[in-house]
C-alpha cells in the first residue's frame, strides 16, 4: 500500500504519462490534416512513414504483451525482482495502438493523394523485410523454451532501431530540398513535448520506487525519448532557422495554389531518397 508521501509522486508520474500520451497521439494529426488540405503528400518522405509503421507495430507488440500477459510479467519479475514495477502502463498501450492506426491513415493518404515522383526506396523496403524476417526467426527460437520476455525484448530493440533511423530519410530530404514544406512542424513540436514528458515520467517513477530499474529494465523507452528529442531539435532548426520558406508554404496550403511554387517543390522532391 502506498504511503501518504508517495501519493504526490504517483499522481505526478501518472499526469506526465498521460501528457506524453496525448502529446504523442495528437502529434499525428497535423500531418494528416496538412495532407488533407493540400490533397498532396509532396514533401513527406515515404521511407519515414514506412519505417514509422514498423516501429510503432513493434512497440505495440512489446507494450501489449508485457501489459496483458501474466506469463511475461512473471518472467519480468523473476529477472528484475518482484518488488519492481512493470515498465509499461495503460497509456503506453493506448498510444501504440493509436499510433499504428494513424500511420496506416497516412499510408492511405500516400496512396490517394498527389505524390509527384516520390516513392519508397529499395533500402527501406529491404530493412523492413529483414526486420520482420528476423522477428519470425526469433519467435521460433523462443517457442520451445517459452522465452517470451526475451522475444518481446527483441521487438523492443526493433522499435528502438527504427526510431533511430526513421527520421534520417526525412531530415536528408529536407536538406536536399532546402525546405520543410509538406512536412508538418506541428507533428515535431508535439513529439518533442511527448518525449520530454515521457523521460520526466520515468525519472519521477524511479524516485518514487527508490530504484533505477525502471530505466535499465526498459532501455528502449529511455532511448526512444532521447533519440526523438535529438531529431526533433534538428527538424525545428531546419524549419525555423535553415529553411523558413513561409511564402512557399502559404502558397502550397492556400486554396489558390501558386502553381509555379508547387511545381518547384514537386521537382525538388525527386531528389534521391535511398538513405
Amino acid at each position: 500500500m502506498a504511503s501518504w508521501n508517495s501519493i504526490p509522486l504517483e499522481f505526478t508520474y501518472e499526469i506526465l504519462g498521460w501528457f506524453a500520451f496525448f502529446s504523442w497521439s495528437i502529434s499525428f494529426y497535423p500531418q494528416v490534416i496538412l495532407n488533407f488540405r493540400r490533397k498532396s503528400v509532396v514533401g513527406l518522405n515515404f521511407d519515414f512513414v514506412l519505417l514509422n509503421l514498423t516501429k510503432h507495430t513493434s512497440y505495440l507488440i512489446y507494450n501489449a504483451s508485457l501489459y496483458f500477459s501474466s506469463d511475461i510479467q512473471k518472467q519480468y519479475y523473476e529477472k528484475y525482482g518482484y518488488g519492481q514495477m512493470i515498465p509499461v502502463a495503460a497509456n503506453d498501450v493506448a498510444f501504440s495502438t493509436h499510433a499504428v492506426l494513424l500511420t496506416i491513415v497516412v499510408l492511405f493518404q500516400i496512396a490517394i493523394y498527389e505524390r509527384g515522383n516520390q516513392k519508397v526506396s529499395k533500402v527501406s523496403v529491404g530493412i523492413v523485410s529483414i526486420v520482420w524476417l528476423s522477428a519470425a526467426v526469433c519467435f521460433f527460437i523462443a517457442l520451445p523454451t517459452h522465452s517470451w520476455l526475451w522475444l518481446i525484448s527483441v521487438f523492443n530493440s526493433i522499435q528502438v532501431c527504427m526510431t533511430t533511423i526513421k527520421y534520417i530519410p526525412q531530415a536528408v530530404m529536407n536538406f536536399l530540398r532546402k525546405s520543410t514544406d509538406g512536412f508538418s512542424i506541428g507533428n515535431i513540436l508535439l513529439d518533442l513535448s511527448g518525449g520530454l514528458a515521457n523521460y520526466a515520467q520515468m525519472v519521477v517513477q524511479s524516485i518514487d520506487q527508490d530504484s533505477w530499474v525502471n530505466f535499465y529494465g526498459n532501455v528502449g523507452k529511455v532511448l526512444i525519448s532521447l533519440v526523438s528529442v535529438f531529431f526533433d531539435i534538428i527538424f525545428i532548426c531546419q524549419h525555423y532557422v535553415l529553411y523558413p520558406h513561409k511564402k512557399a508554404l502559404k502558397a502550397l496550403t492556400s486554396p489558390e495554389h501558386d502553381e509555379e511554387v508547387r511545381e518547384q517543390l514537386v521537382k525538388s522532391s525527386d531528389q534521391p531518397e535511398n538513405v
